[in-house]
């Protein structure tokens, strides 16, 4: 297929690619429906993907992946600067010319008897200064439709791009096609597995897995890991973090950023619906994974949701816990490795109180509640557009982006750390993204479990030496002349029999709330040694169930030695992390000791 574009350097490299991969064919994605029409039906054909009951899930699919390509892969996600400091020590890395050689040699010849696709993309609004033009060549169909959701696909992105920087990105499931060998549902070589960065050539290579953030190359790899390494140098932040609305019954409006690790509500906070008692304030949703972060004209930061469509996580979600998250996969969806019900449609584990009597599971095998395993993956996902999410933020698509007002940090912690508070000061509040974390263990009430630190929930996303990222964050109070304030939130205290205190879910609005009318100084704080923290009267519980504000206390107090305790934990992580820990950082905790004692 000739090329469409005028950009010699893209036009070369594509050509470089086709020489090295040799595939049977080069096809250039237009983005269009038609196209997506037709790889969908491709995609039913190979047995990929499986068609939906219309009635129940319009122009919907559900694909399972080969058992052994079912998540990220960590252990086999590189950084390879041209030093390994700048890679730092949360990151894998190798030498680049000696990952390229590797590289080179698993790509020779992998997309033989397959298509090449080339995927023009725009991450953020196409036209916006803050957005990026990459192109991602794959073998992948699958990957394609992904793209398509996931990103501003096609001949737009590529108009946008014209003669242009991009950024490269070069996957392949690792499994060419020679003659006579037979295809199969969920290509992939999980023995062979690469994604690598480079990030001083500003470039992405995958190798081996189909599926999620390996493979499309716009979301994890693109616009976190290359991205946060481009703030770095230019001044603006590429973060883990969903983007919120709220619009109070007058009509003002502030927007949220806020960073959770997994299994922390992120989702659910990034499509809240308000409880009753507060049905006139309005939730709306930017973006419920990642945020770009640049100075304004009017000096603050202003936020875009690089990506166009969720790739959420589909156990756990429910009309219960995010009514909105439901609608927005009624059609047009993608569902990766959940159950299959006999009428043709989708379910997995906690979509409803009862699993339904006879499924097909994850692995296309015959489930029955009496099976005694999962009838979907944990991991399962469904990918589905923004724009059909009910609650979907009317400025969206605005290309300066959505002015943030405050940075919410949190983590999964049933003791230690209180409901909410805020940082006394920026700093203060990098030292507390810096030491956010979840505890992986179950503790005993009193002591503190097996806490996984997880700064700013970017661990495994930052494309550099996350020491020097601390730093970058401290500098931002530079470049910045009005700062968002920054809370953190624990919406997971367990009481002395082991149960939650909080109700969490929509109720976490009252928090929300609370924040608000911090930044609009309607309200004090009790200044603590860990910082500021509300009055329990402050929090309003009107309408909670058996719960007043004195349910309230054990989740505003501040325990000193547990605090001690969690000091002491957090100088042993950063002293993981080397001499890049900057000297800030180490001055916040000295405050925070001294303040205890």
């Amino acid at each position: 297929m000739k090329s469409p574009s005028q950009n010699s350097k893209l036009n070369a490299w594509i050509q470089e690619v086709a020489d090295l991969c040799e595939p049977a064919d080069i096809y250039w994605c237009d983005g269009s429906q038609d196209e997506y029409n037709m790889l969908c039906e491709m995609l039913v054909n190979r047995g990929t993907f499986i068609k939906l009951n219309h009635d129940k899930r319009p122009n919907s699919f559900l694909a399972r992946s080969h058992p052994d390509d079912v998540a990220r892969v960590e252990d086999r996600t590189f950084i390879c600067s041209e030093k390994k400091e700048d890679a730092g020590p949360t990151n894998n890395w190798m030498d680049p010319a000696e990952m390229k050689g590797k590289l080179k040699n698993l790509f020779k010849g992998c997309m033989r008897g397959r298509t090449m696709y080339v995927i023009p993309f725009s991450m953020g609004p196409i036209g916006s200064d803050l957005s990026r033009i990459g192109i991602e060549i794959t073998d992948s169909p699958y990957v394609v439709c992904h793209m398509r959701i996931m990103s501003r696909m096609g001949t737009q992105a590529l108009e946008a791009l014209g003669n242009g920087e991009f950024i490269p990105c070069i996957h392949s499931v690792g499994m060419p096609l020679d003659e006579g060998k037979e295809d199969s549902t969920w290509p992939c070589d999980p023995k062979n597995r690469y994604i690598v960065h480079f990030p001083e050539e500003r470039s992405i290579w995958s190798y081996g897995s189909g599926y999620g953030g390996n493979a499309l190359l716009g979301k994890k790899c693109l616009a976190l890991r290359i991205a946060s390494a481009l703030g770095r140098e230019e001044g603006w932040m590429a973060e883990h973090m969903l983007i919120v609305g709220l619009q109070s019954p007058q009509g003002q409006k502030k927007y949220f950023a806020a960073a959770f690790p997994s299994a922390c509500g992120k989702t659910n906070l990034a499509m809240l619906t308000p409880p009753e008692e507060f049905a006139d304030w309005k939730v709306t949703t930017v973006g419920d994974d990642i945020a770009w972060m640049r100075p304004g004209s009017d000096g603050r930061l202003h936020a875009i949701n690089p990506e166009a469509g969720f790739f959420g996580v589909a156990p756990g979600t429910s009309f219960k816990s995010n009514a909105s998250a439901m609608h927005s996969i009624s059609k047009n969806t993608i569902f990766t490795n959940v159950a299959l019900t006999a009428d043709g449609d989708v379910w997995w584990e906690g979509m409803s109180d009862e699993a339904p009597a006879n499924l097909t599971d994850w692995l296309g095998q015959p489930w029955t509640p009496q099976s005694g395993k999962p009838a979907a993956h944990p991991n399962a996902r469904f990918t589905a557009p923004i724009v059909q999410c009910p609650v979907k933020d009317e400025n969206f698509e605005l290309r300066e982006g959505v002015p943030i007002s405050a940075i919410i940090f949190g983590g999964r912690r049933p003791s230690v750390i209180p409901l909410v508070m805020e940082s006394f000061d920026w700093a203060h509040g990098v030292y507390l993204g810096a030491t956010m974390g979840s505890e992986t263990t179950a503790a005993a009430i009193g002591a503190i479990g097996n806490v996984r630190r997880d700064p700013m929930a970017m661990l495994p996303f930052c494309g550099y030496n996350v020491g020097n990222y601390f730093q970058h964050w401290l500098n931002m109070e530079n470049l910045t002349k009005e700062l968002p304030r920054i809370f953190h939130v624990n919406w997971f205290r367990k009481d002395d029999k082991g149960q939650f205190i909080w109700p969490g879910f929509g109720e976490n609005m009252r928090v929300l709330m609370w924040m608000w009318n911090r930044l609009d100084n309607k309200v004090d704080a009790i200044s603590t040694p860990i910082g500021l923290l509300p009055t329990p009267s402050d929090i309003n519980v009107k309408g909670l169930s058996n719960f007043t504000s004195e349910n309230l206390n054990p989740i505003l107090t501040v325990g000193r030695e547990e605090w001690r305790q969690e000091v002491q934990m957090q100088k042993e992580f950063f002293a993981t992390l080397g001499e890049a820990v900057p000297a800030e950082i180490l001055r916040q905790q000295a405050k925070l000791e001294a303040r205890l004692t």
